[in-house]
């Protein structure tokens, strides 16, 4: 039995991305984040930190998406890892985890721009500086899939269940037209009928009622 814990628009979308390009039978249950239930002791007895994805399988419970992308790849043999020996190891890895330098400027943004719902407690400072940094982090994506399709030359993986998810909310804040390959990435993705699959679970928005969130002036 594999129960995966969700909130729309979160981070567990990678692994819900993921659950469906491996076509594993899973069960679905449905969080708020706007509610607190997040904060109650059942849930926190599953995810101490009180966050999304939670994975129950396999008698236990993983609650940090990357690790449960190696747990997946690794358990179920899926093609979308790489094993050790393989040449593509250490870029699997690289990638994988460099998905989380991204999310933490995108964590910022979205606390600056949703979570602080009052003007006065928002820094256009802070605003600017982390859409900068997201910027330079998404550059270093659009090298990559300016020469393959995806993040690694061997096809498809899960990394780019983790950085394709990046780049998507990365939308949210920057204008992509100086990172075209980024773009077209982004359309292979939305191609991939487990992508589409994961859209229809993902559930009603919550978090991010506009399409763009632009840095203020001043």
């Amino acid at each position: 039995m594999i129960r995966l814990h969700h909130c729309a628009q979160s981070r567990s979308f990678r692994t819900l991305w993921l659950l469906h390009e491996m076509g594993l039978e899973f069960e679905l249950v449905r969080h708020s984040l706007l509610s607190g239930e997040l904060r109650d002791a059942a849930y926190l007895a599953l995810s101490p930190a009180g966050r999304v994805p939670a994975l129950e399988i396999d008698g236990q419970v993983l609650f940090e998406s990357g690790a449960i992308a190696e747990y997946l790849c690794e358990t179920r043999a899926s093609p979308l890892w790489r094993a050790p020996g393989d040449p593509e190891r250490a870029d699997w890895l690289q990638w994988l985890h460099f998905a989380e330098t991204i999310g933490q400027h995108l964590a910022n943004l979205t606390q600056q721009h949703v979570v602080l719902y009052e003007d006065h407690m928002r820094s256009p400072t802070v605003m600017k500086l982390e859409a900068r940094r997201l910027e330079k982090t998404l550059e270093v994506v659009e090298r990559v899939v300016s020469r393959h399709d995806w993040m690694l030359e061997g096809g498809f993986s899960a990394v780019d269940t983790a950085i394709g998810y990046a780049a998507l909310l990365g939308r949210r804040f920057l204008r992509f037209e100086g990172l075209p390959a980024l773009a077209r990435y982004l359309e292979r993705i939305a191609a991939r009928p487990a992508f589409r699959a994961a859209r229809a679970d993902d559930g009603p928005p919550e978090l991010y009622t506009k399409p763009f969130y632009a840095v203020p002036d001043g």
